[in-house]
């Protein structure tokens, strides 16, 4: 990871073409923090998880494991549905992690924050589910900084995020995954170092 960008897979947990969530997952690519890159993953055209497939996965499937793997870090920013976690989102986590034994999300530094048009709670508990979807997923969770962004229709003009308190906050957490990232890597190299 030494002189090069860490890259970082962005990944929307909605499939609504104007979706306010994929504007913020835009404007944390477009934040400026140096020595990041950004891809997304494309979630849309997976198939339903079904364990009969689990030896031969879907080329959708095969692509999103194979993004998640080769990136440095993801960033999952989400609506929240009926309280949790969208069907898509949920649906792609569990392809990612199958079969057994292989297991996508392992040992993957990730950050988690959303954005609703209401004004309170905003995505808490959908952070709250996610965190313990992926905890249990062995992914490396940065706890802070938070962020739920409520009254998101107020900050959106055009398809783009105009609010500037809000993109001051994005690009934190964006700077704050490059060094949760850099900080796992770090870790791991040590680790390797006494055989661990």
């Amino acid at each position: 990871m030494e002189n090069s960008d860490i890259v970082i897979l962005g990944i929307c947990g909605s499939l609504r073409k104007d979706s306010y969530n994929r504007v913020i997952l835009n404007a944390a690519a477009e934040s400026g923090v140096e020595g990041v890159k950004f891809k997304f993953a494309d979630i849309g055209d997976l198939p339903l998880y079904n364990q009969d497939l689990d030896n031969n996965l879907p080329e959708p499937v095969k692509r999103l494991k194979h993004d998640i793997e080769s990136a440095d870090a993801l960033l999952i920013v989400t609506p929240e549905y009926n309280r949790s976690v969208p069907g898509p989102l949920k649906n792609a986590i569990d392809w990612a992690s199958r079969p057994y034994g292989k297991n996508s999300f392992d040992e993957k530094p990730v950050a988690v924050l959303g954005a609703t048009v209401g004004r309170f709670v905003g995505t808490a508990l959908v952070q709250y589910h996610l965190r313990g979807i992926l905890a249990f997923m062995n992914a490396h969770l940065m706890e802070n900084p938070q962020m739920f962004i409520t009254e998101v229709g107020e900050k959106v003009k055009d398809g783009k995020l105009v609010d500037e308190e809000t993109k001051e906050g994005i690009k934190k957490v964006v700077d704050s995954l490059k060094k949760w990232a850099i900080r796992i890597a770090i870790e791991e190299d040590d680790a390797s170092e006494f055989g661990l």
